[in-house]
């Protein structure tokens, strides 16, 4: 019989992924958000270990372990702490319980995955992923262009880091993007080659070669979720894929170590000649003539822009990691639509990959995307919002202005949103957005009364 694990944590797509990590590594896996009921689960199942983590929002890490342990005395226990540690907390806590493991938020799923086996070991102590596929209903090509869904313009800065072939970092800056409506209508002579212009899909791996393993994959709705996903992706350092998909639109974006470095879209506009049209580096007119060369002679559409003259080899970097950041804020617009979590251990080889701060990406795009009917739903006025006691990010990693500094001061609980958005003196919509942003890192939480 597979050994039984609780997971605990605040955090449910981080639960979601942890659970992920050791089911495929032949565990039983039970979670759980809050300490309460986590305590409860463990009086219920066989768990033979738990991983608490410290802070949680009824009840400390260290008094779940005593309700677990009360009734397990021979439970294993594994901490983990988050940025702010809390040293008063974790040395409270290995004071009551000598044996237990601590971990550190960010931490590394794989070497988590080996702690805990030296624990509490499977049957056959093997390592080897079971394999997992995505479901049968998100077999949607990437390859094909799709046209109905409606997308906004979308504000993108001028400064962009991307790291090219040979391991070589890069910051770019350049003007300001607008990304325009959607082009109506296909482009003659277009074929579907490559999303970003930089190379085709990547063609059949050969003979002898091995295709990386894919492991155990989550599911479910998207709706509030992607920030949360994200950040499960950066605290678990998990490399991967997160598929979304609505209606005939599927979108995945791709994580290395827990940073976001890719983007897929089968959706026509995404595409890279189109979006070159979309920020006005293009004429539609000039795209089609190229779409017709390239289809042709069976090129990339960026080479013949190059060829051209149309684009400099020096920018096609730029555009790319500014294509790249379009596709998954544009993620952030989704209200609807279905996920799947799959990890693989490397992500899909791109020459070109994106380098940014998942927190400034949570921030960024819900600000440019979320609507302001959605924002309300999320900021009441006559909620109170306060400090999360274990942020996943620290706030000095995070890109504030200095009224968003200044107003991050007075969010201590005692006020509600309607009295923050007074203080603020600015556009309520834009205070609205901040605080949504801050939701969503999950810096700041709501209190409960």
């Amino acid at each position: 019989m597979a050994p039984t694990i609780l997971v605990v944590d605040d955090n449910k797509e981080l639960v979601a992924l942890l659970t992920s990590l050791f089911e495929e590594a032949g565990y039983t896996v039970v979670g759980a958000n809050k300490g309460r009921p986590a305590v409860e689960l463990g009086k219920a199942e066989p768990v033979q270990l738990a991983l608490i983590d410290m802070l949680l929002p009824d009840m400390m890490g260290y008094h779940v372990a005593e309700g677990l342990q009360a009734a397990r005395p021979e439970l294993k226990l594994v901490f983990m702490t988050g940025v702010f540690k809390g040293a008063r907390h974790s040395k409270e806590a290995l004071e009551r319980f000598p044996g237990a493991l601590f971990v550190e938020k960010p931490f590394d799923a794989k070497k988590l995955r080996e702690t805990v086996r030296g624990l509490v070991p499977t049957e056959g102590g093997s390592n080897t992923p079971a394999p997992a596929e995505a479901p049968a209903e998100f077999d949607v090509s990437l390859d094909i262009d799709v046209e109905d869904e409606e997308q906004d313009e979308m504000e993108l800065t001028g400064r962009i880091k991307v790291t090219g072939g040979g391991n070589i970092t890069a910051e770019l800056s350049g003007a300001s993007l607008t990304a325009g409506k959607p082009l109506k209508g296909a482009i003659p002579g277009s074929r579907p080659t490559s999303t970003s212009g930089v190379h085709a899909v990547p063609p059949p791996p050969p003979a002898d070669a091995t295709e990386p393993s894919v492991r155990a994959a989550r599911q479910g709705e998207l709706r509030d979720n992607l920030p949360g996903l994200i950040t499960a992706f950066y605290l678990s350092k998990e490399t991967g894929e997160l598929s979304c998909k609505k209606g005939k639109v599927k979108k995945v974006v791709y994580f290395e170590a827990g940073q976001p470095v890719f983007a897929l879209s089968n959706l026509a506009a995404d595409r890279f000649g189109q979006f070159l049209v979309r920020v006005g580096k293009i004429k539609p007119e000039q795209l089609d003539d190229v779409a017709v060369v390239a289809q042709q002679t069976n090129r990339r559409t960026g080479d013949v822009l190059v060829e051209r003259g149309l684009l400099k080899d020096t920018e096609r970097l730029y555009y790319v990691g500014q294509q790249v950041k379009s596709i998954i804020y544009s993620l952030f617009g989704w209200e609807e639509g279905q996920f799947v979590l799959t990890f693989r251990e490397k992500a899909r080889a791109e020459s070109i990959k994106l380098d940014v701060f998942p927190g400034n990406l949570i921030t960024r795009g819900i600000k440019k995307l979320y609507k302001p009917e959605r924002i309300a739903r999320l900021v009441r006025p006559e909620e109170r919002l306060m400090p999360s006691p274990q942020p996943p990010y620290q706030l000095n990693e995070i890109e504030l202005e200095k009224w968003e500094a200044m107003l991050l001061a007075r969010l201590d609980g005692t006020r509600t949103n309607a009295e923050i958005i007074a203080l603020a003196g600015r556009p309520e919509h834009q205070v609205r957005a901040f605080l949504a942003a801050l939701l969503g890192l999950e810096v700041l939480v709501k209190r409960e009364t």
